[in-house]
């Protein structure tokens, strides 16, 4: 069941989401927190991974700009996050773009249970080992299944997965869920993605349970904000997008994003 109501518990419960991000997109990350109600907490500080994993109330793990010190506290922060039994969100940014990013994911899922992936469709194909022609941190191009690809790995990996594009997949192996709501803008702003990964992980601290309706329904709002933002822009206007896009996440409610939501739910496997 899908509980919109998770909206309005986010902005009273206020989590605080540790995410160790990249430089590219840490600040419209952090404000994107902010407008949903959520606290940022943005560190990748060896000293302090297990004290801040202890106090944050989810961890986001985002490969964007990522260093061997960066992977280390990833491994530390997430494993610590796993002890206390608490979400991580793990956001493979480029997996498949160099070898080093690739066995970089590979270590770091061989010590760390994510809750949920989030990526676009090059870097879930990357981790399931199909074949893509992926272009760098872009989702590129593939003849595969994508949804087939996103519940083969769920189910390899044993968490949800949610795979950003023109129609977001979202998906524990057995139930899958499409969000039909979004805007072409998402794809001209840099972090895009990076933020979508920050607001699933946000309402996965708040959920009783780490449910995959809670992801459907973050991925509905972020989705809904940004479609709302490019109906009102009557020209290609990217700077604007982004601005406004925070606006339209601080004011959503769980009656707005409920009477718009555009999901559809495929038949049980």
């Amino acid at each position: 069941m899908i509980n919109y109501q998770l909206i309005d518990t986010l902005r009273m419960k206020n989590p605080l989401v540790h995410t160790i991000t990249n430089i590219v997109v840490a600040n419209d990350s952090a404000n994107g927190l902010l407008a949903i109600g959520a606290s940022p907490f943005m560190s990748s500080t060896l000293a302090e991974m297990e004290e801040v994993a202890v106090i944050a109330d989810v961890i986001v793990l985002n490969m964007g700009t990522l260093n061997d010190e960066q992977l280390a506290a990833m491994i530390l922060a997430g494993k610590k996050a796993n002890e206390l039994g608490k979400p991580v969100v793990l956001d493979p940014v480029g997996a498949g773009a160099t070898n080093y990013r690739k066995q970089a994911v590979e270590q770091l899922l061989s010590q760390v249970k994510p809750t949920l992936i989030r990526g676009n469709a090059g870097e879930i194909a990357a981790l399931s080992g199909t074949a893509w022609a992926a272009k760098g941190v872009d989702a590129g191009t593939g003849s595969a299944d994508i949804t087939e690809i996103a519940e083969k790995l769920a189910l390899d990996v044993n968490c949800f997965i949610a795979v950003s594009g023109e129609t977001d997949t979202i998906t524990d192996g057995k139930q899958t869920y499409f969000v039909k709501n979004g805007t072409p803008y998402f794809t001209k702003m840099t972090g895009a993605g990076c933020l979508h990964g920050c607001v699933c992980g946000a309402f996965l601290a708040v959920a009783k349970e780490s449910t995959l309706e809670s992801v459907v329904v973050a991925s509905t709002m972020y989705a809904l904000a940004g479609e709302l933002v490019a109906e009102q822009l009557t020209s290609v206007s990217v700077g604007s997008f982004r601005t406004y896009l925070l606006d339209q996440l601080s004011g959503l409610d769980s009656i707005l994003v409920q009477a718009k939501a555009r999901i559809e739910r495929m038949a049980e496997k």
